[in-house]
């Protein structure tokens, strides 16, 4: 599934995150950390959970929820224990939930211990491991390859503070983080989702901001505003010319292995194996009625 925008919608504005899938993100992602006050997250708690049970709450997008770091297990007992509208008490497995989303994750560990408290309430939930402390940074290839870990995702801000940094317009104070932390999930073959653009007035910055992050191989990038995710989705879909270079190139591999032919070439470019797994990653992120 393609995971080219996540946008966050915090937990206790109700009305937000049921106008949140209209946005065309990918991913929701329902806010129980930054975006609410420690005193309201009780309620953000109920208010995520009533709507998530809601039978009438059906986005076409993945749904996720960003637990706090300190509590996860009471985040899920408030989200999963929803009530639906109707007022009829509902089982968790009648919750519209995809996947959670666990901050400052610095140890393989602490995914394993999310994806068993889900396990423990009757979910098998993605986990979205978020990648924005140092420590978090250089233990990111076994989070990465944790067994519940479905995507690495990368916090600038929070890693800036963390170490001391001065954040730039260039980010070269966090380029060889950021790097680290889609190396690591290719390898461990999951999802990479970059940091957030904060600055959400300035539509020309998000969209160099979100080229970068894909000429570096992540597979989307974070949202904080609704007027963020068409930016982003465009970013993240490969262009016409792409695909059909891309479907090209894979037709004339089928046609090569029909030949016995191990080298061939298309539009006079000689094609080997890194050629045809990129062409494979661009159709994988074209959207259906582009092939």
């Amino acid at each position: 599934m393609a995971r080219r925008s996540l946008l966050f919608s915090p937990g206790d504005s109700p009305d937000l995150m049921r106008k949140a899938p209209g946005a065309g993100a990918d991913v929701i992602c329902f806010d129980l950390e930054d975006a609410v006050a420690p005193g309201r997250k009780d309620e953000a708690r109920a208010a995520v959970g009533k709507i998530l049970a809601d039978p009438a709450f059906d986005p076409d997008a993945e749904v996720c929820v960003r637990l706090t770091a300190e509590s996860p297990a009471a985040d899920l007992d408030g989200v999963l224990g929803g009530e639906r509208e109707d007022g009829i008490g509902d089982e968790s497995l009648n919750v519209c939930l995809d996947a959670v989303m666990l901050p400052k994750i610095e140890a393989a560990d602490r995914v394993k211990r999310v994806a068993e408290l889900c396990a423990e309430r009757g979910r098998d939930l993605a986990v979205f491991a978020l990648v924005e402390t140092a420590a978090g940074v250089l233990s990111a290839q076994e989070i990465a390859a944790a067994e519940a870990t479905d995507a690495v995702v990368f916090g600038a801000e929070d890693l800036a503070a963390d170490v001391g940094a001065t954040r730039t317009d260039e980010g070269t104070e966090v380029l060889y983080a950021r790097e680290h932390v889609v190396l690591a999930a290719s390898a461990a073959d999951v999802d990479a989702i970059d940091t957030v653009y904060t600055d959400f007035s300035d539509e020309a910055g998000l969209r160099e901001d979100a080229a970068l992050a894909r000429r570096l191989g992540y597979d989307g990038k974070l949202a904080i505003h609704p007027a963020q995710v068409a930016p982003i989705n465009e970013a993240f879909t490969p262009d016409p010319e792409d695909v059909e270079w891309a479907e090209a190139v894979l037709d004339a591999r089928d046609e090569a292995e029909r030949a016995g032919r191990a080298v061939f070439q298309v539009d006079g470019e000689m094609i080997d194996a890194p050629l045809i797994a990129q062409a494979e990653r661009i159709l994988d992120r074209a959207p259906d009625g582009d092939r």
